[in-house]
């Protein structure tokens, strides 16, 4: 497998830790929450070995990334703003963009922001949708039926609540939310936030998680150096968003695309992509039945092989 270099670059006021491998066109991959560049780990290899520069950037707030304390640091015009600074410090004039969860929201941003840049877009799991004045946090908590108090969006809004509880044994955090397929129910114990506010993983007694002990001890290792709080500011910025003077609008996206859906995904469900055929024209969509969230870690073949067939 390709080598890994790792190195921090300064984009838009931030210093940003880079993970890349290979040489040739390039993709930058942007993870989602609570994630890393290390998400990333076995697309990385793939497409370097396969003649790409695969480029995996800690995303602001996490990581080897700076922190910024303050929320008002992470919307969606700043965050693009990190990705074209990005390839302004790396020499790059052009990228495909992968995105997952958050990432993907970013990427589909990207799309509308900064076209210019873009050769493809790909994304995991996190459907594009045209921008507008609705605030994420409220909608998404409507469209699953939930309250202030059921819904983790909401239950994240709150400073040091959720640190809190995440941060009292790191470890266990994470062997209950990297959950296979087969555990989607406790998924969606944690989005309803135990079903009664009393926590996102509180009630979440499995721990057989996908990752392996190495794994695992990765995210530990850098979340208790970390904490969560440059994570859970993406969410406290959501709906700031809507805010945006002179925000781009779409609502079609004319760029190269492919739209990845998981079948077991019980947040960022598979028919809220539904429209996207008619918002991308000539986008390709695809579907991992036997997927839950963590599409790229669950299933790194699959979405090696897909990520290979259209950007090949």
């Amino acid at each position: 497998m390709a080598d890994i270099r790792h190195h921090t670059i300064e984009t838009n006021g931030i210093r940003m830790h880079v993970a890349e491998a290979g040489s040739g066109p390039a993709v930058v991959f942007c993870h989602g929450w609570p994630e890393l560049w290390y998400s990333w780990r076995h697309q990385v290899h793939a497409l370097a070995d396969a003649g790409f520069r695969a480029i995996a950037p800690d995303m602001r707030g996490y990581g080897g990334t700076d922190a910024p304390a303050d929320p008002a640091e992470y919307t969606m015009k700043t965050l693009c703003a990190d990705m074209a600074g990005l390839l302004d410090a790396l020499g790059i004039e052009q990228a495909a963009f992968v995105g997952h969860d958050w990432g993907g929201a970013v990427i589909w941003q990207m799309g509308l922001r900064y076209p210019e840049r873009v050769t493809a877009l790909v994304g995991l799991n996190t459907p594009y949708g045209p921008p507008s004045n609705a605030r994420p946090t409220e909608s998404l908590r409507d469209f699953h039926g939930q309250t202030d108090r059921t819904f983790y969006m909401r239950y994240f809004l709150a400073p040091g609540v959720a640190e809190a509880e995440l941060e009292a044994d790191v470890a266990t955090t994470f062997k209950k939310i990297f959950l296979p397929y087969t555990r989607a129910a406790d998924f969606t114990t944690f989005m309803t936030v135990g079903g009664d506010g009393s926590g996102v993983v509180a009630r979440i007694t499995n721990t057989d998680t996908f990752l392996t002990d190495e794994e695992l001890a990765e995210y530990v290792k850098e979340y208790s150096r970390t904490g969560f709080r440059g994570g859970l500011n993406w969410y406290r910025a959501a709906d700031r968003n809507a805010d945006e003077a002179g925000a781009p609008k779409g609502p079609q996206l004319n760029i190269r695309s492919m739209m990845v859906t998981a079948g077991k995904d019980t947040i960022l469900k598979p028919e809220m992509a539904a429209a996207m055929p008619m918002l991308i024209p000539g986008i390709r969509m695809e579907h991992i039945e036997d997927c839950a969230h963590w599409t790229q870690q669950e299933r790194p073949a699959e979405v090696n092989a897909l990520l290979l067939d259209f950007l090949g």
